[in-house]
């Protein structure tokens, strides 16, 4: 008895020691805003913006290889109906995403990622209501094991059931439970869980429910849709939850920073200076104390790091050297922009839209785009997915905007846009002239009376 009890403050200890290193931040099937959800390319992303961890889910193939999907049937990410439970590996293997990488297994992720000790992962096991298929625990607990990654996984399930096989296989391992209805919740299944990753609904239609869970010592992950909603993220990180699955973890690290204040962290990535005009280099990201230097548009940099304050986050590009990081892109490339760089914006709709103090909703809002009217494109952040522009008047999401120019077939603009892959193609682009539909005003009875009888005495 007395062995079990030391055996289990062990675990316990070692649980405390996994988790409370605060606020997780974890990227939901990697950085899916930026790149293919569930690709190598997704998950660097996500740990190169700051995520502690990244989510994957999995399905076992025909030859019982756990394969990384989220999908069961891959048409939603390679174009064509293949049940993965009804194929070989061999076969899932050679079909592709969007950008160009294939369908991989579980070993294939650990062996790339297994020399990377800072890279870790939240697994889902994906299970049918009848607990199918019967051997994925087995099969995930062995993968584990031959790449040593017991202190760099977290299993989660809809499946009780899986959990309680995982509890049993590898008990050092981390197990949360995902809920999106309170009657799921029972005493025998936290008895083998650590934790519960339930829905941002239940938690703010339950306000005590973080600290119900926390006094029964679990763990507390929230899962939402994860947009930009300031609402929904300052309370998350006004309560005490202890991670957030999240479709942003660019947005997530900021806010994760934002609690615990200004913070330095690496990045040691190439980026490119986006703005129309020219920068200048400040010695340090606190004081505005500004150097001889200046950063020009297209000019490559290096990233050696982050600092985020209170208001603002600076790029670190040489050894006393800042930049502000919103026009300094991590992830785009100069042939994505250049076809619409030199085109005018303009507002679609017949009502004013709103611009932002930088290119993100929390940033406040600053001004606004009228209609009619056409705006010059100053600069640009973020990615192809979540492109915003930087106008006179503030920052802009490029899919709330027209751009306009393209319709001249014989531009230079336009031959650029045409050699663009598809994937990498903006398509709110006018290819004909943009005619607006003005408004008719509405007259009254009495008003056009009038204006008949005007005309009838000027008649006479």
């Amino acid at each position: 008895m007395k062995t079990s009890r030391l055996s289990f403050l062990a675990l316990f200890f070692s649980l405390i020691f996994i988790f409370e290193s605060g606020f997780l931040v974890i990227g939901h099937r990697g950085n899916p805003s930026k790149y293919p959800e569930e690709t190598i390319q997704s998950d660097d992303s996500a740990f190169d913006d700051g995520a502690d961890y990244v989510e994957l889910d999995l399905h076992v193939s025909k030859d019982n290889t756990l394969v990384v999907s989220h999908d069961r049937d891959l048409s939603r990410v390679v174009g064509s109906s293949v049940i993965v439970s009804q194929n070989n590996f061999s076969y899932l293997n050679t079909l592709k995403q969007a950008n160009g990488e294939s369908i991989i297994s579980l070993d294939q992720l650990f062996n790339y990622y297994k020399d990377k000790p800072k890279t870790k992962f939240l697994i889902e096991t994906k299970k049918t209501k009848h607990n199918s298929p019967k051997n994925m625990e087995e099969l995930l607990a062995a993968s584990i094991k031959k790449y040593h990654m017991q202190d760099r996984v977290m299993i989660h399930s809809f499946s009780a059931s899986s959990l309680k096989t995982m509890n049993e296989l590898l008990p050092d391992v981390p197990r949360i439970f995902i809920v999106g209805s309170l009657k799921r919740i029972n005493f025998e299944i936290l008895s083998y869980v650590n934790g519960i990753n339930i829905s941002s609904d239940l938690i703010t239609q339950n306000p005590k429910l973080i600290n119900q869970l926390h006094a029964l010592h679990q763990k507390v992950f929230v899962w939402a849709e994860m947009n930009e909603s300031p609402r929904l993220w300052n309370w998350l990180i006004n309560n005490d939850i202890d991670a957030v699955v999240t479709n942003f973890p660019a947005l997530g690290y900021k806010y994760k920073l934002a609690k615990s204040g200004t913070k330095k962290y690496d990045v040691n990535k190439d980026g490119m200076y986006f703005g129309r005009l020219p920068i200048t280099i400040s010695e340090n990201p606190y004081l505005s104390v500004k150097t001889s230097k200046e950063l020009k548009f297209l000019e490559p940099v290096h990233v050696s790091s982050a600092v985020i304050t209170s208001e603002q986050t600076f790029y670190q590009i040489g050894d006393k050297e800042f930049v502000p990081a919103d026009l300094v892109s991590l992830d785009l490339q100069p042939e994505w922009i250049l076809p619409y760089w030199n085109l005018s914006i303009i507002n679609p709709t017949q009502n004013p839209i709103f611009t932002y103090n930088k290119p993100d909703k929390q940033s406040g809002k600053k001004g606004q785009l009228l209609p009619r009217k056409q705006y010059r494109i100053l600069g640009v952040s973020g990615g192809v997915k979540e492109l915003w522009l930087l106008t006179d008047n503030g920052w802009i999401k490029s899919s709330k905007i027209l751009y306009y120019g393209l319709f001249d077939k014989k531009s230079f603009a336009y031959k650029n846009y045409k050699r663009l892959d598809h994937a990498y193609r903006q398509t709110n682009v006018a290819l004909f002239p943009y005619l607006p539909v003005e408004k008719v005003p509405i007259k009254s009875f009495w008003s056009t009376y009038s204006d008949v009888n005007a005309v009838i005495f000027n008649q006479r």
